[in-house]
């Protein structure tokens, strides 16, 4: 009996200290968004194969469950999981979450049909235009304001494959894309004609479209692995591994071939 005791007490033991050292492995909760983030990569996507590297390097694997972005945002804020990946800085998130250190920046652009001539300097001056919008999307403050006040014509839209379907068949002229998320869609959605149609406006929607990892609050594990995550990125930026991370998607020939940035 001594001895079953013993062996309970060291097995009970060993299990403590697993958890401790960051064992336990971190369950994400996460969407669909090539080349971010998707099952159809080996590597999960961009975005994730960053995550899963800084968390290694804090001292932690990672679990990653793939659903749609809304339930992830939903069940992380409930504490149903230990962080989701990857968001943009909304105010609301930063309210709800603590939120990491940047993982990378994204790009930003009006996709449009070349037949749709676009030229826009501030976004009131897409009024004209019916754009398609995603509603779990962050976008920018003030793009949200123009939507929700109907100073711009919009079109609710489901993801941003059916938007690129809707501007082919002139259903709506122009949707803010991520440009690498845009150009992967194209590439593996299109034939090389189909996706000539397409351009991606220079400028950008924002210079400064930071993403994170958020965490539920509540739960007594996030302060401790937000800490480790943060550590592992700022290795995985000093040793220069999150550069080669940050791979470029070729985009349609007419496009200015871009990698997300690495600030």
């Amino acid at each position: 009996m001594a001895t079953l005791l013993r062996t309970v007490c060291s097995l009970l033991f060993l299990s403590a200290a697993a958890s401790a050292s960051g064992a336990d492995p971190v369950r994400i909760a996460t969407g669909e968004l090539p080349p971010y983030a998707t099952e159809s990569r080996p590597d999960q996507g961009i975005a994730l194969a960053i995550v899963r590297r800084a968390f290694e390097l804090g001292g932690h694997k990672v679990e990653f469950h793939f659903q749609p972005w809304s339930r992830a945002q939903m069940e992380t804020k409930a504490g149903l999981w230990d962080a989701s990946a990857h968001w943009g800085a909304s105010a609301e998130r930063r309210r709800d979450f603590l939120l990491s250190d940047n993982i990378l920046t994204e790009q930003w652009v009006i996709v449009h049909r070349k037949s749709t001539p676009l030229q826009w300097t501030q976004l009131s001056d897409l009024r004209p235009y019916t754009l398609g919008y995603i509603a779990d999307y962050t976008y920018t403050p003030e793009f949200w304001a123009l939507i929700r006040s109907k100073e711009l014509r919009s079109d609710k839209t489901p993801n941003d494959l059916i938007g690129l379907r809707k501007m082919k068949l002139a259903r709506i002229d122009a949707m803010p894309m991520e440009r690498n998320v845009a150009c992967d869609l194209l590439k593996r959605n299109f034939t090389t004609a189909e996706a000539d149609e397409f351009a991606a406006h220079p400028r950008l929607l924002t210079d400064a479209f930071t993403t994170h990892l958020i965490l539920p609050p509540q739960r007594p594990r996030s302060a401790g692995l937000l800490a480790d995550f943060n550590r592992g990125l700022k290795a995985l930026r000093d040793s220069g591994e999150h550069a080669r991370l940050l791979q470029t998607v070729q985009c349609p020939p007419t496009w200015a071939n871009s990698a997300p940035a690495a600030r």
